[in-house]
């Protein structure tokens, strides 16, 4: 998502904020690279021109050019100009209406509606304990109603029972009525589409929605279709009136420029993204932590929020205990690495972390990849419950059958026990005793340059925090300067990710993120 933007734009700026001063001619010439970037990323011209406009207007001033650090003084800008673009605050489905809650989803044939339909239902579901049922108004494309009926089924969530021959305008009726006897929050309308927007179609939404009363109409599309999507977009809102965006495949489009056009040319927010084929793999859209991650800034909000869905607060709470104890065995290892592929992978994490995105090219290069992960945690699969706890006995013959077993060589192997032992060492450390370990007192020290207080020697516990909150503490860690400037690389030493790493891995400096106390608990 936003790769080829996020290099393009990365490397222009990282040239302005290398200078130490700036003329009028530099920020124009930065601003036609810039301008060039946003069209190659399939941003749609009039957005562009709006953007740059805005931009060069404020970057020129006087107050811009005479400040101490120009360059970073015009990143700030196009940063705050990109929020403003993509909407300047995140906003998610809006239930605030008599139940059933009627939502209507309305998109072309192929943008992935359907799909869409059982990810927001499985998500209101779970996350917002609503009752859903969900209606198939398609009644053109075959076995469509049985499509949904399926993903109902897959996922525990209540689907309306199909009738032959009804129209879509009597179905839409038939499902709000069978919402309010069956005491359901939220009903989805999930409509049919075309392959392009015709007239018949434009009619048939408007009649559903003049029989239903929709709070919610959610646009979903396909963001690979670039700057036909700002027509698409457009036309929706006029004849319609949609409320929101939902953009699929998010995760294939490396450009990302239907993202940035749609939300300026309806000014309708988007709402969710989808970001792969499961079920679960549907995300708010936060515009402040999008133009973070395109200027290479990172998302260390989104990287707690995913530490927090995918970290079991039992394991990391034992593995813990064990690291106060200055423990650390194979198999603890072993559980960070999942932890780590459970959170996206490496590159997953690196694209989250400030000033990280640029070392996502070069560990690949360097052959540190997800299968790495791969074939370490097979590697530690094909030993013994007594080799894992004790590494120490791994001898010549051992080795030759665990390679044997893992499908590695001995090397490998040797590898693995290497990094085992400095991580094993470096636990050691943080939990060693005198004034409470070495973690503690990094921690107390975090937090006291941040102005913090709270648990674990001064850090705040991120678990019991929202997502408002740790936006603020982020925001309290760069004022404290402990988030580097775009470009400079770096961790910075971010809170409650220790900074530390997983050494062996070619000097790639990773969080070691598995159980680390002050990591949110899973709810």
């Amino acid at each position: 998502m936003f790769e080829n933007l996020q290099d393009r734009l990365g490397s222009i700026l990282n040239g302005l904020t290398g200078r130490g001063a700036l003329s009028e001619a530099d920020v124009s010439a930065a601003l036609r690279e810039v301008r060039r970037a946003l069209l190659e990323a399939d941003v749609a011209l009039e957005v562009v021109r709006s953007f740059t406009d805005k931009v060069r207007e404020k970057a020129v001033g006087a107050a811009v050019l005479k400040s101490i650090k120009p360059g970073q003084m015009v990143v700030k800008i196009v940063h705050d100009e990109l929020v403003e673009m993509l909407g300047s605050e995140g906003v998610g489905i809006d239930l605030n209406a008599a139940a059933p809650v009627v939502i209507m989803m309305v998109g072309l044939q192929g943008s992935g509606k359907t799909t869409t339909t059982g990810k927001i239902a499985k998500r209101l579901t779970e996350r917002e304990k609503k009752k859903v049922l969900m209606a198939s108004l398609d009644t053109r494309r075959p076995a469509a109603q049985e499509q949904l009926r399926q993903l109902g089924a897959q996922t525990g969530i209540d689907t309306l029972p199909v009738i032959a021959g009804q129209s879509p305008t009597d179905i839409a009726s038939r499902a709000v009525q069978a919402a309010k006897l069956g005491g359901h929050d939220i009903v989805i309308l999930d409509t049919a589409g075309r392959t392009h927007i015709d007239e018949p179609l434009m009619v048939e939404m408007a009649e559903i929605k003049a029989k239903s009363k929709p709070h919610e109409i959610l646009l979903v599309a396909d963001s690979l279709t670039g700057q036909d999507a700002v027509n698409l977009a457009r036309n929706f809102d006029e004849r319609v009136g949609i409320t929101g965006l939902v953009l699929t495949r998010m995760d294939g489009d490396g450009r990302g420029g239907a993202a940035l056009s749609m939300r300026a040319v309806t000014g309708k927010p988007i709402k969710l993204i989808g970001v792969g084929e499961k079920m679960t793999e549907l995300e708010e859209f936060h515009p402040r932590r999008i133009a973070d991650r395109i200027l290479g800034m990172g998302d260390i909000v989104s990287l707690v929020e995913k530490a927090a869905e995918t970290i079991d607060a039992e394991k990391a709470a034992a593995m813990a205990a064990k690291m106060a104890k200055g423990k650390f065995d194979l198999d603890d290892l072993s559980e960070q690495l999942k932890q780590m592929k459970k959170m996206g992978g490496m590159g997953g994490i690196m694209g989250l972390m400030p000033g990280m995105s640029g070392m996502k090219d070069k560990m690949a290069s360097a052959g540190l990849n997800d299968k790495l992960f791969d074939r370490q945690i097979a590697i530690i699969s094909s030993m013994t419950r007594a080799e894992r706890a004790n590494p120490d006995i791994l001898k010549h013959s051992r080795k030759k059958r665990i390679a044997a077993g893992s499908g590695t060589d001995a090397a490998e192997i040797n590898k693995l026990l290497k990094m085992h032992r400095q991580m094993a060492d470096m636990m050691k450390m943080m939990g060693g005793k005198g004034k409470g370990g070495m973690m503690k007192q990094m921690m107390g020290g975090l937090a006291s340059k941040m102005g913090l207080g709270g648990g674990m020697g001064g850090m705040p516990d991120l678990s019991s925090m929202d997502p408002k909150q740790l936006e603020a503490l982020a925001k309290q860690a760069e004022a404290a300067g402990l988030k580097p400037p775009p470009g400079l690389g770096g961790m910075g030493g971010l809170p409650g990710l220790g900074g530390g790493g997983l050494p062996g891995l070619g000097g790639a400096k990773l969080p070691g993120l598995g159980g680390l106390p002050g990591l949110p608990k899973k709810k």
